[in-house]
């Protein structure tokens, strides 16, 4: 057995190659379809390449590397399906998603140098749309895989004009042809994913590993309010109709709704917001804003959206502001199969000595495409302080290297006798 150490040097080197691919020097930023995550996919295909699978990019930019099945037998024409993403937001860190693309492609080398035969073929899948930033919509990738992408998502612009239709014939994929993409779920065992936790609770446990649960109910919308635009200096206060006033009250609810709903994990965040025309001296006549609600079940995150749009109307009708909401994205609670946990939890304890313990996922994962085809799991790595989405995010090389063993081990299970 490998060193959990030198596992996870192997692949704290292949992240810091791929933090190397940026859109700004200084920072991690690679958005969906960019030349970034080109060169990115195609770093991760050469590694593929030398880890002896079989490569292809698929129509909506996924990289594929198929790990042919060694052994014969009932389940030799079906593949477990192991990934995450290689897309990341604006000034991000290095483990987020890129970890799980990397620990496959480890694991992959591991199995292969163990001498180890799989009665099934392993797939490991790079994604590339599960942040959700160039465009309104997350999951392009994992969704198309699927089979569960609606194709008018296809006309949605980024922030330039430019269609995702047009961002993928220029990347190489085919806009035209992602049905023809999608899995089918007899094909299939299941999927799993390695993933740093973007929480405290592991490291406030001094545990490196554990089982998630299940992925959090989402959703997101946008609101756009239209007021009415006035010289700053002479419309008094009485017989303004305001529209960022407005939207700044709406803000307030949002964090009153959602302090309200402690016992189901419900949070609610306002992560962007804009105002027309935008000068110092013009009361604003439109504003709009970003608002994403998440839950430990769909009841709460459904009645916590009501309750906002009720208050949203009534905010409307009283400042005289007209205020739509727009929903963007909802995706239900992705609960993780009891089978795969089980499988995930003998892989941590063989390596860690300890019973893992389960842990609901708050952020969203690929995972929540991938349940439309088949059975999810999913691995977590503790990350110091639960910092995400941020360039101070950092991963133990230890606990990666353990995550890797994990991920070996709940493979050979399954192998030996889990489900699939």
């Amino acid at each position: 057995m490998s060193d959990a150490r030198a596992l996870g040097e192997r692949a704290e080197a292949m992240i810091g190659a791929l933090a190397g691919i940026t859109a700004e020097p200084g920072k991690i930023t690679r958005l969906y379809l960019s030349p970034e995550h080109r060169r990115a996919a195609a770093l991760v295909g050469e590694w593929m390449r030398q880890a002896g699978l079989s490569v292809r990019m698929d129509a909506a930019g996924t990289m594929h590397g198929l790990l042919a099945p060694g052994l014969s037998g009932p389940r030799a024409n079906r593949r477990l399906l192991v990934g995450s993403h290689i897309d990341t937001v604006v000034d991000a860190g290095r483990y987020d998603g890129n970890l799980g693309v990397v620990a496959g492609i480890v694991a992959v080398e591991e199995l292969a140098a163990r001498g180890i035969r799989l009665p099934f073929g392993l797939e490991i899948l790079a994604f590339g749309d599960e942040e959700g930033v160039r465009y309104p919509k997350t999951l392009v990738s994992s969704s198309t895989i699927a089979g569960s992408l609606d194709p008018t998502v296809l006309d949605m612009v980024d922030a330039t004009g430019m269609p995702i239709r047009g961002a993928l014939a220029e990347f190489g994929g085919d806009p035209d042809h992602l049905a023809a993409e999608a899995y089918l779920r007899g094909d299939v065992i299941g999927y799993l994913e390695v993933h740093i936790e973007q929480g405290p609770v592991l490291e406030s446990q001094g545990e490196a590993l554990g089982v998630v649960s299940a992925i959090a109910s989402q959703g997101r919308y946008r609101l756009t309010a239209r007021g009415e635009a006035g010289h700053a200096g002479t419309v008094p206060m009485a017989l303004r109709h305001d529209a960022l006033a407005a939207l700044a009250e709406v803000v307030l609810a949002v964090e009153e709704v959602a302090r309200k709903g402690v016992r189901d994990s419900l949070v609610a965040t306002v992560g962007e917001i804009t105002a027309r025309p935008g000068a110092v001296n013009v009361i604003p006549g439109e504003a709009m804003m970003s608002l994403d609600v998440r839950a430990a079940n769909d009841a709460a995150r459904v009645a916590a959206v009501e309750e906002i749009r009720r208050r949203v109307r009534d905010t409307g009708v009283r400042r005289g502001v007209v205020i739509g909401m727009e929903t963007m994205i909802e995706k239900p609670v992705a609960a993780a199969a009891p089978w795969l946990k089980r499988a995930i939890a003998g892989g941590i304890e063989a390596v860690t000595g300890r019973k893992p313990r389960e842990i609901m996922s708050g952020a969203g994962h690929d995972g929540q495409a991938m349940i439309n085809l088949t059975d999810i799991g999913m691995i977590f790595v503790r990350c110091r302080a639960g910092i995400s989405h941020n360039p101070l995010e950092s991963v133990m090389i230890e606990d990666m290297g353990l995550a890797i063993e994990a991920l070996v081990g709940t493979i050979v299970r399954i192998a030996e006798g889990g489900r699939a």
